[in-house]
């Protein structure tokens, strides 16, 4: 039977359709702009748009396993489709702050909660896969680095934990392809806590490019970014995060630093379009 991985025009999703095709497993990449989506030969790639619920069926048909994003919108007719079609586990790709207790009023987290909630009442087999920061976050920096040389921070010194995206994909490829993993939600941190500062400081040993940092007030910061986020930056200022043992429990070694990371990013930040 047949692996869906939604959203496959994502970083993460692009990582789990290059995974199971190296591995030779049987997968399908979806998309809402299939024109606009790349695989590897041999793998197809359909629409799937939960906004337009007579993609849902085609995409499905023949599917044992569901890879999806957290996306409130249009879950109940994925779910409603999956069990028609007889879908048998579903991976949702959620976030560590639908976990974490003080942020369940967060915004991040009512929005993978609005995903994880239908998902864990379905009857259908699930799997949450719940990492803290992307490092592709850290592309959103890139127009402007490449622009100018500067990137414009909140609070420089705030602390994360970046996970690099084949890492929270490997994780999603374990819970797809293992037994055992119904019921499970891995709870995901990166290997080190950095100050935003830091990781530009990578980004640029990275690229041989120098990168001066803009220290924006909150008033500045909040033309960019939701509140929500910048009581989170104010929160980090000077604080180390934790990390976490779950990635390399999974896989069995070590996760990827960000200054790999920045390694296999580098060319964002010096001329081609990032891809968020």
């Amino acid at each position: 039977m047949t692996i869906l991985v939604t959203g496959a025009r994502g970083a993460i999703a692009r990582c789990v359709v290059d995974t199971l095709h190296a591995a030779g497993a049987p997968v399908r990449a979806a998309s809402r702009k299939p024109e606009d989506t790349t695989a590897p030969d041999g793998v197809d790639v359909v629409d799937f748009d939960p906004a337009r619920p007579d993609t849902l069926a085609p995409a499905m048909d023949g599917v044992h396993t569901l890879f999806v994003y957290a996306e409130p919108n249009g879950i109940d007719d994925v779910l409603t489709t999956a069990r028609t079609a007889g879908i048998e586990h579903i991976v949702l790709l959620s976030s560590l702050a639908a976990a974490t207790p003080e942020m369940l009023d967060n915004p991040i987290a009512e929005h993978h909660l609005g995903a994880e909630r239908p998902i864990a009442a379905s009857g259908i087999p699930w799997t949450f896969v719940r990492p803290g920061m992307f490092a592709t976050n850290a592309l959103w920096w890139a127009p402007s680095i490449r622009a100018t040389g500067t990137v414009a921070l909140y609070h420089p010194d705030a602390h994360v934990t970046p996970t690099h995206e084949r890492d929270i994909a490997d994780v999603a490829v374990h819970a797809i392809t293992q037994p055992g993993q119904y019921g499970k939600a891995y709870l995901m941190n990166g290997p080190e806590s950095l100050t935003q500062r830091q990781q530009v400081e990578l980004i640029a040993a990275a690229s041989g490019r120098e990168i001066t940092i803009d220290e924006l007030t909150r008033e500045r910061a909040a033309e960019r970014l939701p509140e929500a986020v910048l009581d989170l930056v104010e929160q980090t200022d000077d604080v180390p995060q934790p990390t976490g043992p779950t990635i390399e429990e999974i896989i069995g070694r070590a996760p990827r630093t960000f200054a790999t990371w920045a390694r296999d990013h580098a060319h964002e930040y010096l001329s081609a379009s990032p891809k968020l």
